[in-house]
């Protein structure tokens, strides 16, 4: 039985504190920002540290023996949490437009013939026994997701829905490159609508490891639970920090 009474309770107590000083959101942002292009992006294999993230993504500064790769993937992940950001202010209806507009952002410059546009090939994932829906399934497949996310908006816990957007889409994989970053950043995406900080999932050996398995367990076994576990996990600890920053 999942139980989200902790992260109610942290989150209640940031709720309090609203509307947070202006300096010390700034401040989180910021570092939010840098870490969870780290992240995420070293989850995908780029080698940028975080202290190079921040040198790219802050002050335009190219890092020598990386890829031009490397660099766009760390501007681009930033910009696309901009976006993300510019979404939640708005409180914008998550949408297949939306989908693609972050995606392609997310590679934008790396592979701009792809970017934004659902794959025209069927895909393997390496590692995985999961084989990802057949191309011509993939827009019937998404919209089925988008009208599963609608109608559990307000049914299932924020983190809860979130994880299993995120698993349903890894799950379709609807983009030929690209997917786990959209992926958490439409988690963050519903997360930080429903008042949530961004759930950072991190990129060191054993959780990204543990990442991977919790995913490969959904998708072959049909066993969310240990996924939603994870990103709940994220969530606490983002939460903490935010309340460690004010207090």
């Amino acid at each position: 039985m999942l139980d989200f009474s902790k992260i109610d309770t942290l989150k209640e107590q940031l709720n309090k504190n609203r509307p947070l000083p202006p300096e010390v959101l700034q401040n989180l942002r910021e570092v939010f920002r840098v870490d969870w292009t780290y992240h995420s992006n070293a989850i995908e294999g780029n080698t940028l540290s975080l202290l190079e993230t921040k040198m790219v993504v802050e002050e335009g500064i190219t890092v020598g023996g990386k890829t031009l790769r490397e660099h766009f993937e760390a501007i681009n992940h930033a910009e696309a949490i901009d976006f993300v950001e510019t979404l939640v202010e708005q409180n914008s209806e998550l949408s297949e437009r939306i989908i693609k507009d972050l995606h392609a952002l997310v590679l934008k410059n790396i592979d701009d013939k792809n970017a934004g546009t659902y794959r025209s090939v069927n895909v393997g994932i390496s590692g995985s026994l999961h084989k990802p829906p057949h191309f011509l399934q993939v827009a019937e497949e998404m919209k089925r997701l988008l009208i599963w996310f609608k109608k559990n908006q307000d049914l299932l816990h924020p983190v809860e829905l979130a994880a299993r957007f995120h698993f349903q889409f890894v799950y379709i994989h609807p983009f030929i490159d690209g997917n786990g970053r959209t992926a958490r950043l439409l988690m963050n995406l519903i997360l930080m609508g429903a008042g949530f900080p961004p759930a950072i999932i991190k990129a060191d050996r054993e959780k990204r490891l543990y990442y991977y398995e919790t995913l490969e367990k959904a998708s072959v076994n049909g066993d969310l639970e240990p996924f939603i576990l994870l990103v709940s996990e994220c969530v606490e600890e983002s939460l903490t920090r935010f309340l460690n920053a004010i207090s």
